[in-house]
């Protein structure tokens, strides 16, 4: 059996591979509500043979997603409106899993099919909120600055939003601390120039997302898995500044010491001044080099589209788990081809067992 066929067991949870599906945003919930598309679209990558099946970022708040469109978990219909998508996906064999995040300066946008601009108040958006009045872009608004019991209130609506997760039946919550979102902003002297007890050095500026990861952590059953997926890199490392590998390793350290169990290794996101070479694998680096130095597992993410280059990353303890995106979307059955490919024997749907052959 490949390792890429190889159940993953974190805490007592066992994942039945090592293919994730990553969260991407579908543009299509109403009032934070999933809707049909939701089923549909992760159920298919649970039948098409993922081990975890993740939700796009979701929501704690309404002023804290991405778009209109967004996911949310800051009510209670929200999260009795997963449960047929979380019974669905376990059903299929795979782990449901979901995203919780907040957008920060970057929130109240358009859906990328319509344009992806920020969405005016008047027309049904809102004001951003962010670590420090700075915009994103040239384009972008400019965010309120948060204070300090604002910032307290945060802390517990990400704990809200874990706790209707487990309501909603989710085994895995990841925090979303990456792509110049909102915990990212926080981390990043880019977009966190306080002057308080969550700005200036490095401490100060984990201090937050170490508070949420701490209280969800807390939460969440001692059973089951809490991931992080974080931005290890600004790639700003030509203007001498931004959030770093470095500052990564420690931040993931960190995040070990309160018993996060896996990082789930992205980067950029946090400036449109990022200077990088995308390539397929380009992010793995990354994740290697915080499995490697900050002993924890991660989860490699980014144009990852073959199963032998998925199957090396593994062998070669780059990672631990294997996050698709597009290849997914474009996909949902990319799994069962990949074991294919690969020389395993693995369990389809019993209704699609007369296609194997």
């Amino acid at each position: 059996m490949s390792l890429l066929f190889t159940p993953l067991k974190l805490r007592n949870l066992t994942i039945r591979n090592r293919i994730f599906l990553a969260p991407m945003c579908q543009y299509s919930a109403v009032a934070g509500v999933p809707t049909d598309w939701h089923l549909v679209h992760l159920g298919a990558r649970a039948s098409g043979g993922a081990g975890l099946v993740m939700v796009e970022a979701t929501a704690v708040t309404p002023e804290g997603r991405i778009s209109p469109a967004d996911c949310g978990l800051w009510n209670d219909e929200q999260a009795l409106a997963f449960q047929p998508i979380t019974r669905f996906i376990t059903s299929a064999g795979a782990v449901p899993a979901i995203q919780i995040a907040h957008a920060g300066r970057k929130a109240g946008t358009n859906a990328p099919w319509l344009g992806g601009k920020y969405v005016p108040p008047a027309e049904g958006g809102w004001q951003p909120v962010a670590p420090s009045a700075l915009a994103f872009d040239g384009n972008s608004p400019v965010p309120r600055a948060l204070t300090g019991a604002e910032i307290d209130t945060l802390v517990a609506d990400f704990t809200a939003a874990a706790r209707r997760a487990l309501v909603a039946g989710f085994q895995v919550v990841e925090l979303h601390a990456a792509h110049g979102y909102l915990l990212h902003q926080f981390l990043s002297p880019i977009a966190n120039q306080r002057t308080d007890d969550y700005g200036g050095s490095l401490e100060n500026r984990m201090r937050l997302p170490l508070r949420i990861a701490r209280a969800v952590r807390e939460l969440w059953p001692a059973a089951w898995p809490v991931f992080v997926r974080i931005s290890a890199t600004d790639w700003l490392e030509h203007t001498g500044g931004g959030w770093d590998l470095a500052q990564s390793i420690i931040f993931a350290r960190e995040l070990k010491t309160l018993g996060i169990d896996l990082i789930d290794t992205s980067s950029g996101g946090m400036s449109p001044a990022a200077k990088m070479t995308v390539a397929p694998g380009y992010q793995v680096h990354l994740a290697s080099a915080l499995r490697q130095h900050a002993d924890i597992a991660t989860g490699a993410v980014g144009l990852i589209t073959d199963p032998h280059q998925a199957e090396a990353i593994l062998t070669a303890h780059h990672a631990d788990a294997i996050l698709l995106g597009r290849e997914l979307l474009r996909n949902p059955h990319w799994p069962l081809h990949a074991a294919a490919t690969l020389g395993d024997t693995i369990a389809w749907p019993v209704q699609y067992e007369r296609s194997r052959k």
